[in-house]
């Protein structure tokens, strides 16, 4: 018959209660059941006697008596029955310990058995016994020498055979049970039964969590199993419970259990079900249960990552702030700065993706956002727990690594210009010394000048600081700026793509300043036409990047002086004539959300924010009005 554990699928069940012939067993062939699992392992019991090979004599004498009121109270289930199963539960709680004892001293299940012979038709017996189950500290001892028996490689046919019943018994324990006795069992005590089965359930699970904090014994007596061993069988009992509630203290405990032993491995089967519940949002864990089901399977990290990835990218019109949001809420960024390892493999995806999508714009967002998500979780960790931002960063560029990594507000305004010409200087010299020798290592050469850029994507805090500055009308030190600003966008320079795409920065930065630096009205017609111009493919020279030139656009109408009516026609005039008005939007929502972290000198705050409210209000209005007919005019390919 089926069985059921709380709406948990996975286990089909049958009765059976003995090693060895029982009129109780059903004598159903074992293709009749359904376990696909790999081998469980053994469960240390909670208290350890004394060693002997031999069994002790009172465990031998008694073990008859015991199988004979086994047997009586299994023959009938009257009012003298029931009272006399009362009256020796105590005793026989007392005979389980000392029979616990001996199963944990013989070092196989085998010599166990050979031993004690009737063993298994009295466990057997007793476990379908509702009156003996019913009784919390009997189920225990019950629960605790079945796994003792339990053998993790078994070596002969007994062991072979005693596995696949033990199975059966320990998933009767915590299941449904259509038995006459239990279910008046269950009346008698007026408990419904599944408020009966889930208290069950519940004590199984305690037992197994208080064995599994036991610290490892594999240094005492060599005669002695390794009470890690529990730790392998434990998780593969909890495979069919994954995604029950009950089970979910357990799963947390296996987890983040310390790896002390190498005996104290985690099912393969385990890790794949936790994996695939966690990802189909039918399991819930602590986070830091999360982060370790991370640590203790790959595939189930890889997938988080390519989840956030999907998560973000597939949103359309997704907002800085809500990308910053989602990145948070993947407890990604977190576990990273805990564990180098994590971050090694988030950043190595994070770095393939980046290589395939060729630099898409979402793409750098996402990156960029979640290491400024990362770098704020590595300073929130205490500094005893704290690990060299160079070992996250073994492919960087060692000579930029900690001045990228160093965040704008680490420092005065004042000190920008000169840390960014510095940046700017020390990544130009690395590109130009590769790009040089190409004949003698190419792809050893474009290797580093992309993980310099990579770096600089992660970073990209100072790629926008550098826009800023950018912005300001400054006539001086705008080389290494623009360079700097171009390098981010065209991060190769095969066909001297990035030395054309530097010159028309210099010519959009050159329009963009005689714009906002004319008299107020009218705006330079010639100025905003050349500007329309550089976004335009040409015969003789590709379109200049989109997002570079709004970069640049948006942070010149914003910090500059003129009256906020210029900078609001200048917008308009050139986003109606391009047809860029998303891609305009997205940049005036990066430009807002750094703003807004503090890189703005708090005496112009009030007026930034004020004009970056006015030409978001312009762009809404631009994208309300905007017909599908235009859009699909004005299309360009980024």
């Amino acid at each position: 018959m089926t069985r059921r554990v709380n709406g948990c699928s996975g286990l089909l069940l049958c009765g059976g209660c003995g090693l060895t012939s029982c009129p109780h067993d059903l004598s159903l062939p074992l293709s009749k059941f359904t376990w696909t699992r790999g081998p469980m392992s053994l469960l240390q019991p909670a208290i350890q006697l004394q060693h002997t090979t031999e069994p002790l004599p009172s465990v031998q004498e008694e073990l008859q008596f015991w199988m004979d009121k086994a047997v009586a109270w299994g023959q009938a289930d009257s009012p003298d029955t029931q009272r006399d199963t009362s009256l020796h539960l105590r005793r026989l709680s007392s005979y389980l310990q000392e029979l616990l004892s001996h199963i944990n001293t013989v070092r196989s299940t085998t010599e166990t058995m050979k031993r004690l012979p009737l063993l298994g038709q009295l466990l057997g017996r007793l476990c379908w016994n509702p009156h003996v189950t019913a009784d919390d500290t009997s189920r225990g001892l019950l629960f605790q020498c079945l796994w003792g028996l339990y053998s993790e490689e078994p070596s002969d046919a007994v062991e072979r055979k005693a596995n696949q019943w033990i199975r059966r018994v320990l998933c009767q324990l915590s299941t449904e049970e259509d038995d006459a006795a239990a279910e008046k069992l269950m009346k008698r005590m007026g408990v419904p039964p599944k408020e009966y089965h889930l208290k069950v359930l519940t004590k199984m699970v305690a037992v197994l969590q208080e064995n599994i904090g036991k610290s490892c014994s594999s240094l005492g007596n060599i005669n002695q199993r390794c009470s890690c061993d529990s730790i392998l069988a434990t998780s593969e009992v909890c495979v069919p419970l994954v995604s029950c509630p009950e089970a979910a203290p357990l799963i947390g405990a296996l987890l983040q259990r310390p790896a002390t032993c190498v005996r104290a491995a985690l099912s393969e089967d385990f890790l794949e079900a936790l994996s695939s519940a966690f990802s189909r949002k039918v399991l819930s864990l602590e986070d830091q249960a999360v982060v370790s089901l991370w640590i203790h399977s790959l595939s189930s990290l890889e997938e988080a990552v390519l989840s956030l990835l999907e998560s973000v990218l597939s949103s359309k019109g997704s907002t800085p702030q809500r990308m910053v949001q989602q990145v948070s809420q993947s407890l990604l960024p977190k576990a990273c700065a805990q564990h180098c390892s994590i971050f090694l493999v988030v950043n190595d995806i994070f770095r393939s993706t980046l290589k395939q999508s060729e630099g898409n714009n979402s793409v750098k967002s996402l990156i960029q956002t979640f290491t400024s998500c990362f770098l704020r979780e590595v300073a929130l960790l205490q500094p005893q727990k704290c690990v060299s931002l160079k070992a996250f960063f073994p492919q960087s560029p060692q000579s930029v690594l900690v001045p990228l990594l160093t965040l704008p507000s680490e420092m005065p305004p004042e000190a920008w210009s000169h840390h960014l010409n510095w940046l700017s200087s020390s990544l130009q010299r690395l590109t130009e010394e590769e790009e040089e020798g190409e004949g003698r290592s190419s792809t050893r050469g474009h290797q580093r000048v992309f993980e310099a850029w990579f770096l600089l994507v992660q970073c990209a805090h100072w790629v926008q600081v550098s826009v800023q500055l950018l912005g300001t009308n400054r006539l001086e030190d705008r080389g290494p700026l623009l360079w700097l600003l171009t390098f981010y966008h065209h991060p190769t320079n095969r066909g001297h793509h990035r030395d054309l795409q530097l010159v028309q920065a210099g010519e959009a930065w050159l329009h963009l300043h005689a714009l906002f630096s004319a008299p107020p009205h009218p705006a330079p017609a010639d100025c905003q036409q050349l500007l329309v111009a550089l976004l335009s493919p040409g015969p003789q020279r590709p379109a200049l990047c989109p997002s570079l030139v709004f970069s640049l656009l948006l942070n010149f109408a914003v910090f500059s002086h003129q009256p906020l009516s210029c900078s609001t026609q200048v917008l308009h005039t050139v986003v109606r004539r391009s047809g860029l008005v998303e891609e305009a939007a997205c940049a005036l929502r990066s430009l807002e959300l750094r703003l807004s972290a503090g890189s703005c000198s708090s005496s112009d705050a009030t007026r930034v924010h004020l004009r970056i409210e006015a030409l978001q209000n312009t762009l809404t209005h631009m994208q309300a009005a905007w017909s599908p007919a235009e859009s699909q005019t004005h299309t360009h390919t980024l």
